[in-house]
């Protein structure tokens, strides 16, 4: 997204990049580790979050090189047309990407007024349908089909950043 738009990245704790080297096979290789040796009694090391929490996959490592990978301090609210700080620091949206994770906590967007369904936010794909500036990623399935797995995350991510893009070329082109 940071190709095309200006971006502000806000995290409620500092990330965590893993080193350029740890692919998917040395997670795996970390995580069967783990395992055989919980099997065996030994103590938790932490596994593949003791890595890091962000895999320097080929576009995190692109974005990390153009020096866009700087992260702000989560805001405290939404506002009519944006985000705000409790500093009264204010920034103004064209589109929010929420990445959750994989344990959702939603009880911040209760003042938006948002109709859910069964706790689920109502959306067509990854847009928010009462609020369109909006869009929630790694949700599970109602998000986009396995959205809450790494794979299924990144699709739903691309799908959501090219749907933005798109949107924002065409408010600028002229006519």
């Amino acid at each position: 997204m940071s190709t095309v738009a200006e971006t502000t990245w806000t995290t409620l704790r500092s990330p965590r990049f893993m080193p350029d080297e740890v692919d998917g096979r040395v997670l795996f290789d970390v995580a069967t580790q783990r395992e055989a040796a919980r099997r065996a009694g030994i103590p938790d090391n932490g596994g593949p979050r003791s890595l890091g929490d962000i895999v320097m996959v080929p576009s995190v490592r692109t974005a990390r090189d153009r020096g866009v990978l700087r992260a702000e301090p989560m805001f405290d609210g939404l506002t009519e047309h944006g985000i705000a700080w409790n500093d009264g620091t204010e920034l103004a949206c064209d589109a929010i990407i929420w990445c959750t994770g994989f344990r959702p906590h939603l009880d911040h967007l209760a003042p938006l007024g948002l109709g859910l369904r069964d706790g689920v936010v109502l959306t067509e794909g990854t847009r928010c349908l009462q609020e369109p500036r909006l869009h929630l990623l790694g949700y599970g399935d109602w998000t986009g089909w396995a959205s809450a797995t790494l794979v299924g995350a990144s699709r739903t991510a691309k799908a959501t950043v090219a749907e933005i893009a798109e949107e924002l070329q065409q408010r600028e082109a002229p006519g």
